[in-house]
């Protein structure tokens, strides 16, 4: 049986990425074929400062889809980058290499119906200069995708914020019924196509305890709304609850879903829970597109001390779907 090929963008590189896709594939059995779309210079500098020693496979446009392709060697769709050190300092030095990559990978899921895409870490301060919240954003003005979300995924507990990297002093003016429910619905639709379930999701409120000192209570006016709206649709909903006791043990294990109002009223407990254990999964795109759950982390540039398993997490999860 041939497998069509997952797509890997290597992302910033000055990080930890190259490493950990080094130490994941070493050993993983994945059916489909891996293809890196990364420097061939830049990976050749960062084994030798890691002492791996692997073969790589050169591809091209017109080879990349060979059905003989497998991963015993490290398949490398090549892009140029500058470099005689295998990790320098994050900069904006690498923000056109970085498009490149972002940019082959895009003509290759158009064209050829490619539905697998892994991007490692990126700096969005550099990369975006805000211009995009995030690579969720990113991506899905590429492929005029208007509804989608970023669910940070755990087979025991995933959670999903409304809004993503706002400024908390911008969140409440983003909340309203319909992103809410845009959300939910994405997120129903998931788990119904890829795991055969109606998940349980509980909605968290925007105010401590779901309380506010203030005439208007979103979690009032806008949350409870919501949710009664979306239980008339039969989604599985619950709220609003309040975040600070929604992912104690009892409380938790009664969903396989918590929706935030905001990136981290739920992506700190989620990591702090399952820390490596979680992946990035967007939703609303016409391909499945994965990330590992964490950034370039500098400070362990080339030290080969970084944990992969949000990466095999990655692989692996594409691998099944």
């Amino acid at each position: 049986m041939n497998y069509k090929p997952i797509l890997i963008i290597a992302g910033e590189p000055n990080s930890i990425f190259l490493e950990i896709f080094f130490k994941s594939t070493k050993k993983l059995n994945i059916k489909h074929p891996l293809i890196l779309i990364a420097s061939i210079r830049l990976i050749k500098l960062q084994m030798k400062k890691l002492k791996i020693n692997r073969k790589i496979k050169t591809l091209n446009l017109k080879n990349f889809l060979d059905k003989k392709l497998d991963n015993r060697s490290i398949n490398v769709l090549n892009v140029e980058y500058k470099t005689n050190h295998p990790f320098e300092k994050i900069s904006s030095k690498s923000n056109m290499y970085i498009a490149d990559c972002f940019n082959i990978a895009f003509k290759i899921l158009k064209k050829y119906k490619i539905n697998k895409l892994i991007n490692g870490p990126i700096v969005k301060k550099n990369f975006f200069n805000r211009k995009y919240l995030g690579v969720t954003e990113f991506i899905s003005e590429k492929f005029k995708v208007k509804k989608n979300a970023m669910l940070i995924y755990n087979k025991k507990l995933s959670v999903c914020p409304v809004t993503t990297h706002l400024p908390i002093s911008s969140v409440a003016k983003k909340i309203d019924k319909k992103v809410i429910a845009e959300k939910v619905l994405l997120i129903n639709e998931f788990y119904i196509k890829r795991f055969k379930i109606k998940p349980k999701i509980a909605v968290l409120g925007l105010n401590p305890h779901c309380e506010s000192i203030k005439k208007f209570n979103e979690d009032e006016k806008i949350i409870k709304p919501t949710i009664k709206f979306l239980k008339n649709k039969k989604i599985k909903v619950y709220g609003p609850y309040p975040a600070d006791t929604i992912f104690l043990k009892k409380n938790r294990k009664k969903f396989d879903v918590i929706l935030g109002m905001y990136h981290d009223q739920v992506l700190t407990p989620i990591k702090t829970l399952f820390e490596y254990d979680a992946i990035n999964i967007t939703l609303g795109l016409p391909f499945l597109r994965v990330s590992p759950d964490h950034g370039p982390n500098e400070k362990m540039m080339g030290k080969n001390k970084s944990n992969p398993l949000s990466l095999i997490n990655s692989l692996l999860f594409l691998d099944k779907n």
